[in-house]
């Protein structure tokens, strides 16, 4: 994760059980509590991306929340066995926070 206090933008893929169980909403509930804008889809093979663009501090924060224990003050729901992350600068252009 970046060091310094500015924007960035967050690429994760999150591997397991995350589709069918509300997994995409309750990331944007958790994104735009953290000031976040991007989005959470559906991908064919059956993991979710997420793309989030915000400080550095809430994109940390969500990232801890999708990779953290599902025992958090925001219930995970489904079963998250990997995430896979990218970091990178915002490039802007999102109104708010969708699931796609």
């Amino acid at each position: 994760m970046p060091s310094d206090e500015g924007s960035v933008r967050l690429t994760a893929t999150v591997h397991g059980y995350v589709q069918g169980v509300g997994f995409r909403w309750t990331t944007m509930s958790v994104a735009k509590s953290n000031g976040l804008v991007g989005f959470a889809e559906n991908l064919a093979s059956g993991d979710v991306l997420v793309v989030a663009e915000g400080s550095t501090v809430g994109c940390g924060a969500l990232l801890e929340w999708l990779e953290g224990p599902s025992a958090t003050a925001v219930r995970r729901p489904g079963r998250v066995d990997r995430v896979d992350t990218s970091w990178s600068a915002p490039e802007g252009g999102f109104r708010g926070f969708s699931v796609r």
